[in-house]
């Protein structure tokens, strides 16, 4: 009586939760869904090129960073599960996790003798897992198998794995051995306390004595693009402007119908009917005139003369896209936004200006952070700067150009300097008092993806927002 009493309380609640989604849906326009296509290609596709790109990043990239650092030896322990943050830029598309135990060992052989670094300098080893493709000498057990399942040879495990590590040391009897342990950046802090012991007690004090956090090398590797990820990027962007620019017309809004929450999830389901991903909740928030943000409630009707802001993102072949647009609903007779509104959003501009000038390699993010504060206050505009790097993480691993709370610097984070082939989510925001709206400020957040060139130049992935999206009565 009681499990059929609660198989017709889960079948009610699945159907009322239908209805209230089925209802939702009908607050867009008509046709706000169509049928989408593919436009990153299938999984195989983008596979194929997260392929190339692993495998040019570790022949160009990683030998270079490992000289740049002093670290001739570079050992990263990690198990199912709790893999190290560096994880998903060393391996392949068709891993998804670590296997059992894997140890990635990269050692720079010619680092003693002191010749340039190059890709036959580094060898790169895996104790455990895959080769990667190709990309790793998979090292496999000496331990024989009863009943071996196709000719497969047993895979290391245990203790049997540190021991082959300290073998490995042993032969190659490295200067500096890497570890990947911070108190500053989580990026680099992905060795875990128990790998840390295992192989502590296995290479024993002369190996460990040689141990240095590594921090800078996971950090920039991480950090660090291809020109081939920068094409490819310049089209999410370019995606990412599309969808927006759809969200924010008629197409989509039925102004004194739709609800924020109605285009949070239009964001979410048109992301994932192109095969795209999303690296976290979209949001949508609505300012008005003469209206507070208690008043406006958490999931506000969108009326005439809103102010519209998104915060939106996808994610394709392991890199991420952030972005915050602005849109006006238009009121009856009106053909653009009042002046006021344009030259709050022009205040923003002006900081992403400052921010675009200031970002230079070899800064850190405190003093980018200091002169962009500087040049708003000598213009006049108020406001706050919080950008980031963004790439294979949406808050990417290098310096933090100011938290929306720290406008004084960062303490550790903000410390790190920028690179060449970096990118950034400009992300800040201008505070306006609009006269049409009778002295009331109006929040501008403003945020757009940016690359940092191999040059040390900077530019938009795609471009700025200059104008407002003007939402239209329904069609």
């Amino acid at each position: 009586m009681l499990t059929s009493l609660v198989r017709c309380g889960v079948a009610a609640a699945l159907v009322l939760s239908a209805a209230v989604a089925g209802r939702a849906q009908e607050r867009l326009a008509a046709g706000a869904l169509p049928a989408a296509d593919r436009p990153f290609g299938t999984l195989r596709e983008q596979a194929a090129l997260q392929q190339a790109w692993l495998k040019q990043r570790l022949d160009t990239v990683l030998p270079a960073l490992m000289r740049k650092h002093g670290i001739d030896f570079w050992v990263v322990p990690m198990r199912e599960y709790n893999e190290d943050p560096i994880f998903g830029s060393i391996t392949a598309p068709e891993t998804f996790a670590a296997r059992r135990r894997t140890i990635y060992v990269f050692f720079d052989r010619c680092a003693a003798a002191g010749t340039p670094a190059s890709t036959s300098c580094v060898e790169r080893i895996a104790l455990g897992g895959t080769s990667q493709g190709g990309l790793f000498d998979a090292r496999t057990s000496a331990k024989r198998v009863a009943n071996p399942v196709n000719g497969r040879q047993a895979e290391l495990w245990g203790d049997e794995q540190w021991l082959l590590l300290k073998e490995v040391v042993e032969e190659r009897k490295p200067k500096v051995i890497g570890i990947d342990r911070s108190t500053t950046f989580a990026f680099s802090d992905g060795l875990s306390s128990g790998e840390l012991q295992g192989m502590s007690e296995a290479l024993g004090k002369t190996w460990t004595a040689k141990f240095r956090d590594a921090e800078r090398l996971p950090l920039e590797l991480i950090a660090s693009r291809l020109p081939e990820e920068e094409i490819f990027f310049e089209k999410m962007t370019a995606l990412v402007w599309q969808m927006t620019a759809t969200m924010f017309s008629d197409q989509v809004v039925v102004p004194g119908t739709t609800r924020s929450s109605d285009l949070v999830w239009w964001w979410r389901q048109r992301t994932n009917d192109q095969g795209l991903g999303t690296w976290f909740q979209p949001s949508i928030e609505v300012q008005r005139r003469g209206a507070t943000p208690k008043e406006l409630g958490a999931d506000p009707i969108i009326m005439p003369g809103d102010v519209l802001h998104c915060d939106v993102g996808i994610t394709v072949a392991r890199l991420n896209t952030d972005t915050q647009h602005l849109a006006y609903v238009l009121r009856p007779g009106e053909s653009d936004a009042p002046a006021g509104l344009t030259q709050a959003l022009a205040h923003a501009n002006a900081m992403q200006d400052f921010a675009m000038e200031e970002i230079r390699p070899g800064r850190t993010g405190n003093e980018i952070l200091a002169a962009v504060l500087s040049r708003m206050k000598a213009r006049g505009i108020g406001g706050t700067v919080y950008t980031h790097p963004i790439g294979m993480h949406g808050h990417g691993a290098g310096p933090l150009i100011g938290l929306w709370d720290y406008q004084d610097g960062v303490v550790g984070r903000g410390e790190a300097k920028v690179i060449p082939s970096m990118w950034f989510s400009i992300e800040l925001q201008a505070t306006t008092p609009v006269a049409e709206w009778g002295g009331q400020p109006v929040q501008m957040a403003q945020e757009e993806d940016m690359i940092v060139g191999s040059d040390g130049k900077t530019r938009w992935a795609r471009q700025r927002q200059e104008r407002l999206f003007l939402v239209r009565g329904a069609r």
